[in-house]
């Protein structure tokens, strides 16, 4: 259940290489050896003393200068700390990892402030974390300095792996990772917690309040969080300090990454949408390290219940379904991470198949569908669109006949007029048999926002949600549309209006069933 809010992983590490502090070893009779340490790391801006950042060190048994072996990094979800126990990683350290698992900028025992994946910040924390696995006698290494290295996490503990990696292009050139494994993570901070600047209300409340007890958040970044939710508007500066703080900002400066990945996303997950992971696999990966990656989409993630419109996690149960990673041959995603990470670290012939490809699970969580694209393929017309702002009831338009399946990224294209002051709506895809039973897929919605008035504005390539979904014969896809949506509760129109869609063509990624 670590893919739910309650308990989401994350891996996202800071230190810099010099001694371990106060290490304290476990008895040499454990087959593992444990050590505990804490290493310093930059500044917080604004700051001139060092910041520790402690870790847990798991080295396997046999494990010496002449036997050395390949590392994994971890860390935690917002808000946790790092892992101690060993047997968490055991499955890691019997098949002959190492692992260091650490706790993050402002969390655990962890110093200064959290500031969110920034390159400049936790980059270089993770560099010199780096650099102390490279200092380590029972750790291989490819060259000097360069440990053969893959990483795990989910959550916040993705975010490490990637500003990580692509800091280290930015600094150094090239990225001493070897292989990614992260989990639920983000593309955009931007875009996942403001999208077109419509605050996800639950979400951006529920990360202040788990920042709150170890006052990890500088207080600037408190402040803008405050005066999204009560203005319903993202403030200059909020956007600023979280537009560095993701994959979307590196492939803007024209940096992108070579390396493998293993991708797991949750479909359902409505804080890190399922697009944030088909956009890391398709935008920050070279088309040379996509031929070797996997993406595996579930029903799981960072899921609160869409009762707002309703959403398909009323009838399907919020645990993960995951009906991929046995298609590709593993009971779970962990066990698929552990092959994929025993090929590109360890060289050994796993039999994992699947790469170049994405791999969904549809929203019933029963079937895998695999596709080489997630692009849009069939274009529908709908005519016109009418929706309230600010207040009313949802309304379902349809959209096509099953059976069909969509899996991928949709787009909608329309003329847009709209009569109030700051004109908000949400759009989704939905099945059902009717309007009044269609169920919106895998949770999520999406915002429509046009300021002011507008005549027959033309809008194009509108994003909606990504989804994997069956639609069965006898049943309905819909475009859902509505003035309101729970997941940016108080975030639609401040002031009644209403919003019309003129010519609208709903591109759809179709694929063979």
């Amino acid at each position: 259940m670590h893919r739910l809010v309650t308990a989401a992983a994350a891996v996202v590490l800071t230190a810099a290489s010099v001694p371990l502090v106060g290490p304290t070893p476990v008895a040499a009779a454990d087959p593992v050896t444990t050590t505990d340490g804490c290493v310093q790391s930059v500044p917080d801006p604004g700051t001139t003393a060092p910041v520790d950042i402690c870790f847990t060190l798991f080295r396997p048994a046999g494990a010496t200068q002449d036997r050395p072996v390949p590392m994994v990094l971890h860390s935690h979800g917002w808000g946790g700390s790092r892992t101690t126990d060993p047997a968490a990683f055991a499955y890691l350290t019997d098949a002959g990892f190492g692992v260091l698992s650490f706790d993050q900028r402002g969390f655990g025992e962890s110093g200064g402030k959290a500031h969110i994946e920034n390159p400049d910040v936790e980059g270089r924390d993770v560099q010199e974390v780096v650099d102390l696995v490279a200092a380590q006698p029972w750790v291989q290494e490819q060259r000097p300095g360069d440990p053969v290295l893959g990483a795990i996490g989910g959550s916040y503990g993705g975010g490490y792996q990637f500003v990580g990696a692509l800091s280290e292009i930015r600094d150094r050139g090239a990225t001493r990772f070897d292989a990614l494994v992260p989990e639920i993570t983000w593309w955009s901070l931007t875009e996942s917690l403001f999208p077109q600047g419509v605050p996800r209300t639950e979400w951006a409340a529920a990360l202040t309040a788990a920042a709150l007890p170890t006052d990890a958040l500088p207080p600037r970044v408190v402040q803008g969080f405050v005066e999204a939710t009560a203005t319903g508007n993202v403030p200059t500066h909020l956007h600023e300090f979280l537009d560095r703080n993701g994959p979307e900002w590196h492939v803007r400066q024209g940096r992108r990454l070579d390396v493998p990945v293993l991708f797991g996303q949750g479909a359902t997950d409505n804080l890190f949408p399922f697009d944030q992971g088909l956009k890391n696999f398709g935008r920050l990966l070279t088309d040379r390290a996509r031929l070797r990656s996997i993406f595996v989409g579930y029903n799981g993630g960072h899921t609160l219940p869409a009762v707002l419109p309703p959403g398909t996690n009323l009838d399907i149960p919020l645990a993960t379904t995951d009906a991929c990673s046995p298609t590709l041959g593993s009971p779970d995603l962990a066990d698929l991470g552990l092959r994929f990470l025993q090929q590109n670290l360890q060289g050994k012939k796993t039999g994992l198949t699947g790469f170049g490809r994405y791999h969904l699970t549809t929203a019933a969580g029963d079937r895998c569908v695999s596709v080489p694209a997630v692009a849009p393929t069939t274009d529908v017309e709908l005519g016109e669109v009418v929706s309230t702002v600010g207040v009313g009831a949802p309304v379902a338009y349809p959209v096509a006949q099953g059976p069909l399946t969509i899996a991928g990224l949709p787009t909608l294209d329309a003329r847009l007029t709209t009569i109030g002051l700051d004109n908000r709506a949400f759009l989704g895809l939905s099945v059902g048999t009717s309007p009044l039973d269609a169920r919106v897929v895998q949770n999520n919605m999406l915002p429509i926002r046009e300021n002011g008035i507008a005549i027959d504005k033309p809008r194009r390539g509108v994003e909606l949600p990504s989804v994997a979904v069956d639609v069965p014969a006898g049943q309905t896809l819909f475009l859902t549309v509505a003035p309101i949506s729970d997941m940016s509760v108080g975030f639609g129109s401040r002031v009644v209006g209403a919003m019309r869609m003129k010519d609208v063509v709903v591109h759809l990624p179709v694929t063979d069933r």
